[in-house]
């Protein structure tokens, strides 16, 4: 079950009295998030490593969505998307399908991992947003913070992260 598909009742945030789809579930932010955070960090350097830098069409794309540093990105192409192995993440992650087998794409940083076969330049421009937003946070683990308690609050449609990705992917693919 997504976590915005849960349903309208939701407890509230116990420091921001806003809802929030955590304390509905269970979920222990301060005890995942580290192992988030760590798990995040070692799929980004193994990107980083054994992934490509852009091309001239996606460095300016990158440009497009608003991504300060481009030539910084380094692109992996994978037949499934890592999956974090942690009892604990294994658990969130069924519960909230942060990352599931259709899932095009994932952000870690500058370091972008693409399914085998979901390559198209509306995804590549929402990742791309994404790494923007990762540089406006100043780190993995800033933005994590953020973007994970906008998908625990408000849920994944509705996270701004993921709506601004969405709006400025389909701008810069259809702008003329």
């Amino acid at each position: 079950m997504r976590s915005d598909a849960i349903g309208r009742h939701r407890p509230p945030h116990p420091n921001t009295g806003a809802p929030y789809y955590g304390a509905f579930l269970g979920i222990d932010f301060p005890a995942f998030f580290p192992l988030v955070v760590a798990w995040a960090e070692a799929q980004a350097a193994e990107a980083a490593a054994k992934g490509s830098p852009l091309d001239e069409e996606g460095l300016a794309l990158a440009r497009k969505v608003g991504v300060e540093h481009p030539e910084r990105i380094r692109v992996r192409i994978l037949d499934e998307l890592p999956i974090p192995d942690h009892p604990l993440l294994v658990k969130i992650n069924e519960t909230l399908r942060l990352i599931s087998p259709q899932m095009g794409g994932l952000s870690l940083g500058h370091n972008v991992i693409i399914r085998n076969g979901c390559a198209s330049p509306f995804l590549m421009a929402h990742e791309f947003r994404h790494v923007h937003q990762y540089e406006e946070a100043g780190s993995i683990a800033a933005f994590l913070s953020t973007y994970l308690h906008q998908i625990l609050t408000v849920g994944y449609r509705n996270a701004p992260y993921e709506m601004d990705a969405n709006e400025r992917a389909h701008h810069a693919c259809h702008a003329r």
